[in-house]
């Protein structure tokens, strides 16, 4: 087989003689096709490394009249959650043997998100993963009557868009719950900005494991995702200190919250405990280690990647994909001093 490599680069059917199976075979192990063994997978993913084969995708192009190509549709990158969710879109779109176009939009207004449209257009895509961070997004992409398999990320299915999400709500009683199992009863809430579908549903969330605790729902206060936000909040709260607990919105504003915590003598857990939301990498260093709630933003990519890739080949749209967060326990909770 050395022979054929130095004549051309080596072929499916290479592989195919190298590993000892069929084309087909080898066809569906590059494709992450989930019908192949665990050994013949091993088998076919080693004779690719060792003959150095990579996939036409030019030719695939031309066989299968797709341009191999996602467009992706992305609101709020700034933010940790929807850069990270664009992420993990674009590594399960790449190990399905995709392109990704990306069109950052400024704006969450109509006309933004027509141009990104049109752009995608013109490139041929094969469909539309849409980061969904604000109803009006979802509610602007109705109205264009797509005629492409379209994917929103971020909000459940709706129409004929598949939907890929994260259980925000259930996040936020994960962490109310575990602050309530430690003896708090009085849990505020820093929320993001409750014109975002994720901040809405995790104060939404909050609410409800208050009131099946018989508990108020009093003290909130809405941020707006940064640490600045976080320190500012932190300093009023410092000053006229009512809750036991606190459940902040994202990790960000966890961070600004210890910082004015720590200016102010107000210890973290003993006399306040806190839990973010996110499980940033930096998460696990705060002094002292944020206790939150984590969000699987690889899983979310390689969920939208099957919604989207079952649509191009069978038409089959709707339905909602919902991936399940996990509290992370570290050391800013304790029971109420």
């Amino acid at each position: 087989m050395g022979n054929v490599s130095d004549r051309r680069p080596p072929r499916l059917e290479d592989v195919a003689s190298h590993a000892g199976v069929s084309h087909q075979t080898v066809s569906r192990v590059v494709n992450n096709h989930p019908n192949v063994s665990k050994a013949t997978r091993e088998r076919v993913e080693a004779a690719i490394a060792e003959l150095g084969y990579r996939r036409n995708t030019a030719a695939r192009s031309l066989v299968t009249r797709r341009s191999l190509t996602i467009g992706v549709l992305g609101a709020e990158l700034a933010q940790y959650g929807p850069a990270n969710t664009l992420l993990g879109v674009q590594r399960a779109a790449r190990e399905a043997g995709y392109f990704v176009s990306i069109a950052a939009l400024k704006d969450s207004g109509a006309e933004s998100i027509a141009d990104a449209v049109r752009h995608f257009k013109d490139q041929g895509v094969d469909g539309i993963i849409a980061l969904v961070p604000h109803e009006v997004t979802l509610r602007t992409l109705s109205e264009l009557n797509l005629d492409v398999p379209v994917v929103v990320v971020g909000t459940g299915g709706k129409g004929s868009f598949s939907g890929a999400m994260v259980d925000q709500r259930r996040g936020a009683r994960m962490a109310v719950a575990h602050l309530i199992g430690l003896g708090h009863r009085r849990i505020g809430h820093i929320s993001g900005p409750l014109d975002w579908i994720d901040a809405a549903e995790r104060t939404e969330g909050w609410r409800q494991e208050l009131a099946e605790a018989g508990l108020a729902d009093d003290l909130l206060v809405e941020g707006d995702w940064s640490a600045g936000s976080g320190y500012r909040i932190g300093q009023r709260l410092a000053t006229g200190r009512q809750a036991t607990a606190v459940f902040v919105g994202n990790d960000q504003m966890a961070l600004g919250l210890l910082r004015a915590f720590s200016e102010a003598n107000v210890r973290v857990p003993q006399d306040v405990s806190l839990v973010g939301f996110d499980d940033q990498p930096e998460a696990a260093y705060f002094t002292p280690p944020l206790t939150t709630v984590r969000q699987d933003f690889e899983e979310l990519g390689r969920r939208c990647m099957d919604m989207m890739l079952a649509q191009i080949q069978d038409g089959s749209a709707g339905g909602t994909t919902v991936v399940a967060p996990e509290l992370v326990v570290r050391a800013s909770t304790s029971r109420p001093g």
